[in-house]
């Protein structure tokens, strides 16, 4: 059976020193995508001429140019509309993925049709500090399709977190999710892909597939810090839940207590506002007094050990996966 056929769209914005590492990992993957589409977001720093000299060396990378600087969601959405695979990956221009990714990821998804992507570990490094841990870790042993009914018992167990970076993803469900929400901005990627998971289930790989590069001044860091603006997108983002349209996931995504995920600002949006209290459950509330406990591990240790608390505490897969 041959494999599904896959699109990747990498959105840029004044990339240029980042773009070569995102660009070269791609193109070592060990099986090459259809087509890699680089969505270039008004860029003023040369960020054209490079991508223009790997359309040039490489025949399925091609250039798409805003009018205008558009935003991110904007510009990753027009990637996914000019793609011709049936499977989408993201590859933001700061980050790198493992070269087995679609290796592993594609055979896995034509062996579970029903499944929304396939995803796996993601290695998170925290640029200024140096800090390391890993996402995903325990959510299986072994390459596998989890049922809605499994994400809702791993978010139960504080098992289940999926990692974008790492995901395939079929354009349909992506399509049928909405696609990336422009007032949901920064969350935008963790409602779409979760509303797909709880929808049809994903496939997971239990291995690190893709790095993450946490920038202190990267788009969900500097939206995070205004409080008003990141509240507002927090209620658009209960609000898209609870729509007819997301009825299906809407009692998962409760039961699973997932939206611990956004911390104390979650907590008092559920308690203070009707669309939020369906939310607050006991193992919401367990989850995020855990979460909250958690930075503040990783913000006041010395990076040494906090680095070591990441591994004791199972953060870090092991190293024979």
């Amino acid at each position: 059976m041959n494999p599904p056929s896959l699109s990747v769209v990498v959105p840029n914005y004044n990339h240029a020193k980042l773009l070569p590492h995102c660009l070269d990992a791609l193109l070592a993957q060990t099986v090459q995508p259809l087509e890699i589409l680089v969505v270039d977001d008004g860029s003023t720093d040369g960020s054209v001429a490079l991508i223009e000299g790997y359309c040039r060396r490489h025949s399925h990378v091609r250039l798409l140019r805003n009018d205008q600087n558009r935003g991110v969601v904007f510009t990753v959405n027009r990637g996914v509309e000019a793609s011709r695979g049936e499977l989408i990956f993201f590859a933001p221009a700061d980050d790198t993925s493992h070269p087995t990714l679609f290796e592993k990821s594609l055979p896995l998804l034509s062996r579970h049709p029903q499944a929304a992507f396939s995803c796996g570990i993601s290695d998170f490094r925290e640029v200024a500090t140096g800090l390391n841990w890993h996402t995903g870790v325990g959510m299986g042993d072994r390459p596998c399709y989890l049922s809605p009914t499994d994400l809702v018992a791993l978010g139960r167990s504080g098992a289940l977190h999926l990692a974008p970076n790492t995901a395939v993803i079929r354009r349909a469900a992506f399509i049928r999710a909405g696609m990336f929400l422009p007032e949901l901005r920064w969350h935008s990627d963790w409602f779409t892909f979760y509303v797909a998971a709880f929808r049809q289930g994903v496939c997971f790989i239990p291995e690190p597939l893709a790095t993450f590069y946490v920038h202190a001044e990267s788009y969900y860091k500097r939206g995070r810090k205004q409080a008003d603006l990141h509240r507002q997108v927090l209620i658009s983002l209960l609000d898209h839940l609870n729509r007819p349209e997301n009825a299906d996931v809407m009692a998962l995504v409760r039961d699973s207590g997932e939206l611990y995920l956004f911390g104390w600002p979650m907590l008092w949006l559920a308690l203070s506002r009707s669309e939020g209290r369906s939310f607050l459950t006991a193992n919401f509330l367990r989850r995020c007094v855990w979460q909250a406990m958690k930075l503040s591990v990783k913000d006041y240790l010395p990076k040494w050990m906090a680095n070591l608390y990441f591994r004791l505490a199972g953060y870090r897969a092991s190293k024979s996966t």
